[in-house]
């Protein structure tokens, strides 16, 4: 027996963009209507007899989001009737035209509007938001000119609605531009980091191929001049071809499956070389005919990753230059596992900086990778011949 289809609940539908823009305009064309009939036969607008004003005021706000001016404009059109319509002649013994409890429902109508000028500044070009400010400004001195006429606070009530009006415009102004500070920041810290994850991958690249087309490079000028001669060597140079290619084309097959995926760490360190691996670095360096001599000191132990593979990538690249341009056969890698930092150490006896070691990306990718771990780094020839680069990377200490 199968169950019957429930029926589906209908979701409720949401208006759309013209039905919200056709309600909000309604909304502001209504406030100044039901303002007027709010205040028409209101003998005293004081105290809890403001709030049906104050509630008033939510009409046209939604306006004031999608066409300040207009809005604005409707708010002071309502408000400055109102004004005229509650300050009218009363019979007695209704306070007179102009009285403190007539200018309380004026004072209510102009912070109203200051806030409306105060969210145009926060949302809009300074432009909009000047000629808000100006407009409401012409406004409430036109009201208070009518209300206070002759009065001696005259020229006191203009000026605190000046000042009242300037501080609504300058809260706006300064929301709007902190709001454009902190978007600017936002985008220069994307741009920061593209910029920090490009020199990533382009030091990753450098230090995979270098190496990799340095010992191929060396193995097939062997094997051109030996071919005839000694096949043997020939086919053992075109053995470490073979093997340093596949290697290197793994690596580069890792680096661009890792950056297809939509990871925003790029590639993974946990599959990336690391200090566990320089034996195969010596014995594919010394295959491209320069012996590695490896000394390790104190006590090995489990680094992080990103330590792991900028120390052998500075060994790796520091390597791939002694084989370039050093001019000698062996060099010596140090490894010292220290409490506090790790030290790595690269010296050849071969000709030094007149090798040219330092014109490429080389040094300074080496540099860059310690630099972005805190650590130090020198790179510079020996005085008795040869060249040294040596790397001290901070790390946790050794716990006991």
């Amino acid at each position: 027996m199968t169950a019957e289809p429930q029926p589906r609940t209908a979701r409720p539908r949401r208006p759309g963009p013209a039905a919200v823009t056709a309600l909000s305009w309604a909304g502001a064309l209504a406030y100044p209507v039901l303002l007027y009939l709010a205040v028409r036969n209101e003998p005293e607008l004081t105290g809890t007899r403001l709030l049906p004003p104050l509630l008033l005021a939510a009409l046209p706000f939604p306006l004031l989001r999608r066409q300040p001016l207009p809005a604005l404009a409707l708010m002071l059109a309502g408000s400055f009737t109102a004004l005229l319509t509650a300050d009218r002649p009363p019979p007695p013994p209704w306070p007179a035209p102009g009285s403190p409890l007539t200018a309380q429902f004026g004072y209510l109508q102009a912070l109203l509007t200051d806030i409306a000028v105060a969210c145009v500044a926060a949302g809009r070009p300074r432009r909009t938001a000047a000629a808000a400010a100006v407009m409401t400004f012409a406004v409430q001195a036109a009201a208070v000119l009518h209300q206070r006429a002759g009065s001696e606070l005259l020229l006191s009530h203009l000026l605190l609605l000046t000042l009242v009006l300037a501080l609504a415009w300058m809260t706006g102004s300064m929301v709007r531009e902190r709001r454009e500070h902190a978007e600017t920041v936002r985008t220069q810290t994307a741009a920061q980091a593209v910029m920090a994850e490009r020199l990533r991958i382009a030091r990753e690249l450098h230090d995979m191929v270098a190496h990799s087309i340095g010992i191929i490079a060396i193995q097939a000028g062997t094997g051109r001049r030996v071919v005839d001669t000694q096949p043997d060597e020939a086919r053992k140079a075109l053995a470490v071809i073979e093997t340093t290619s596949r290697d290197t084309l793994a690596g580069l097959r890792r680096m661009l499956g890792a950056l297809r995926r939509a990871d925003p760490e790029g590639v993974p360190l946990s599959t990336a070389p690391g200090l566990g691996d320089l034996e195969r670095l010596a014995e594919i360096t010394g295959d491209g005919g320069v012996r590695v001599d490896l000394d390790r000191r104190g006590e090995h132990r489990e680094l992080p990753a990103e330590v792991e593979l900028s120390a052998f990538r500075i060994v790796q690249e520091a390597v791939t230059n002694v084989v370039r341009h050093a001019g000698t056969d062996r060099c010596r890698v140090l490894v010292d596992y220290r409490d506090d930092e790790l030290l790595v150490e690269i010296t050849d006896d071969g000709r030094g900086a007149t090798g040219g070691a330092g014109s490429g990306y080389g040094l300074t990718g080496m540099r860059e990778r310690a630099v972005l771990l805190h650590g130090r780094f020198t790179a510079g020839p020996r005085p008795d011949g040869g060249f040294r680069v040596t790397a001290a990377l901070p790390v946790p200490a050794a716990r006991s």
